[in-house]
């Protein structure tokens, strides 16, 4: 799955007119570099939600045959879910036989998905999170077994999942994950709801959440003018077939 129905607000102007999803790095849509590096990757079914206009994500999709694999729209066109309420609104569209990607839409990364997603069949993990050791406000909070906690330095806000066991770790998250099919018999939010406080709430009941470091890997968000400005002029260093 792709989460696409963001608004792009710090991206204004461009984003009143493009949804953020169509956003050009290197004159190619986010929306197709992160399918078509899901694709190599192994997938063989697209989930994409859509807010935002919507529509015109709705229709590249479709004139693109979601490049060539098969592929569903998560409508939420009237409200928007943030990244826990997108996933469980398109949970009817998922197989439920294998752990599935969920991927952001302004993420441009060149790690070795295929060999995340083969990793995480391995740990057995609830799901498994891209990470990297990076300067950053919002951070998740990792010990020896897992994730344990989140926090915000800039307000100066932690919270702990459970008690942590050996020593801890600050990783900055990296919009990727890899999550078992179990999730959805777990969650019980409704609505508007982020999945960082749902996995927070899984890990205290037993849960595990394990990190996946990319620290070798190039990764940036296209969030701001600024990063958009810097993924325009390397996105060829964050681009390779797996």
């Amino acid at each position: 799955m792709i989460l696409a129905a963001g608004r792009g607000t710090r991206l204004k102007p461009l984003t009143d007119s493009v949804p953020k999803a169509l956003v050009k790095v290197g004159e190619v849509p986010m929306l197709e570099r992160v399918a078509r590096r899901l694709i190599v990757a192994g997938t063989s079914r697209l989930i994409v939600n859509i807010h935002h206009l919507g529509d015109q994500v709705g229709q590249f999709l479709r004139e693109r045959d979601f490049f060539g694999v098969e592929g569903f729209i998560s409508d939420e066109k009237d409200e928007l879910l943030d990244t826990g309420g997108g996933l469980l609104k398109a949970a009817p569209f998922f197989r439920g036989k294998g752990p599935f990607f969920l991927h952001n839409v302004d993420v441009l990364c060149n790690a070795d998905l295929q060999l995340m997603y083969r990793e995480a069949l391995r740990s057995d993990a609830l799901a498994t999170l891209a990470v990297m050791s990076r300067e950053t406000t919002r951070y998740l909070l990792f010990d020896k077994e897992g994730l344990c906690g989140y926090g915000n330095e800039a307000t100066g806000f932690e919270r702990l999942a459970r008690e942590t066991k050996g020593k801890t770790e600050r990783l900055g998250f990296c919009g990727i994950h890899v999550i078992s099919p179990e999730i959805f018999g777990l969650i019980e939010e409704k609505g508007f709801f982020s999945i960082i406080p749902l996995y927070m709430r899984l890990v205290e009941q037993g849960n595990r959440i394990l990190p996946w470091h990319i620290d070798t890997a190039r990764w940036i968000d296209i969030g701001t003018p600024e990063k958009l400005q810097m993924a325009n002029r390397d996105w060829n260093q964050f681009y390779r077939v797996n």
